[in-house]
């Protein structure tokens, strides 16, 4: 429990750690210096499994909408996932100019996944961690997208998929020409791969960074607004979560059009 209101800043902003600690062996972290202590190789059990969770919940309610798709008067369900699909498809046809089928169900997947998992957001700080103690679990961090991991490894994947796409069809001589023969003439190609090398690294580390950033300060507003006397956190808390959650749809929409927009770019040929 915390006494302080440092550590009980702290307390909400470590993970639930699982991990191979020097001293204590293999086991959950008792501590956030200890969670530190783990390594690289240590997995944060909250972010994997609000993360899966949500995910499964969407793949399960798009499911069990497009299964029982009715033409008459449809539900407020179906009217809700029908405006998301035509949304997304909308993005991806103004903005991927190239012909491939798996960027439109990667788009809605992007878009959604981020939004469900910073809609956690909105869940009173508290809530959940209390009801986690209950069970003898330490922390609880119930926002996947506040932890550098996670949207590291979203920004990641989208790297990767930019790289395979950029050799499958340019070529790796074109990815390479792409890299080393621009902006400057051929004979400066040590500047063209520094400056042009410098830009493709920084698509994954912004993509991340922006998602993380935004939502990780999110998160500790409402962790500060928290602290506060009891009859003052309305006040304060419900203006906040309004605004938040302009926050929260714009930061999966980002995600999800640097996502196609970059893909794009995969495709096309200078």
């Amino acid at each position: 429990m915390a006494n302080s209101a440092g550590e009980y800043i702290q307390h909400h902003l470590t993970n639930l750690t699982l991990g191979a600690h020097p001293e204590n062996g293999f086991g959950f972290a008792q501590s956030a210096q200890e969670a530190k202590e783990m390594g690289f190789w240590a997995i944060n059990v909250d972010t994997m499994f609000w993360g899966i969770a949500l995910g499964t919940l969407f793949c399960w309610v798009f499911k069990r909408v497009a299964d029982n798709m009715q033409a008459g008067v449809p539900s407020g369900l179906q009217n809700f996932v029908e405006t998301v699909v035509e949304f997304v498809d909308q993005s991806v046809k103004e903005s991927f100019h190239g012909k491939n089928d798996l960027i439109a169900p990667l788009a809605l997947t992007v878009f959604m996944w981020i939004l469900l998992m910073n809609t956690m957001d909105l869940v009173p700080v508290d809530w959940i961690p209390a009801l986690a103690g209950v069970f003898g679990i330490h922390f609880q961090k119930v926002v996947p997208t506040t932890d550098i991991n996670a949207a590291f490894g979203m920004s990641l994947s989208v790297f990767f998929l930019i790289i395979y796409y950029s050799i499958k069809v340019k070529g790796p001589g074109g990815f390479f020409a792409e890299l080393a023969f621009q902006p400057f003439p051929k004979i400066l190609m040590p500047f063209n791969l520094i400056l042009e090398g410098v830009g493709l690294i920084a698509k994954p580390i912004s993509l991340a960074l922006r998602l993380f950033g935004n939502l990780y300060a999110g998160e500790l507003i409402f962790i500060l607004i928290a602290l506060l006397p009891f009859w003052a956190q309305p006040f304060l808390s419900v203006p906040w979560a309004i605004f938040h959650i302009l926050v929260i749809v714009l930061q999966a929409f980002i995600f999800m059009m640097l996502t196609i927009v970059y893909l794009s770019m995969a495709h096309e040929h200078h």
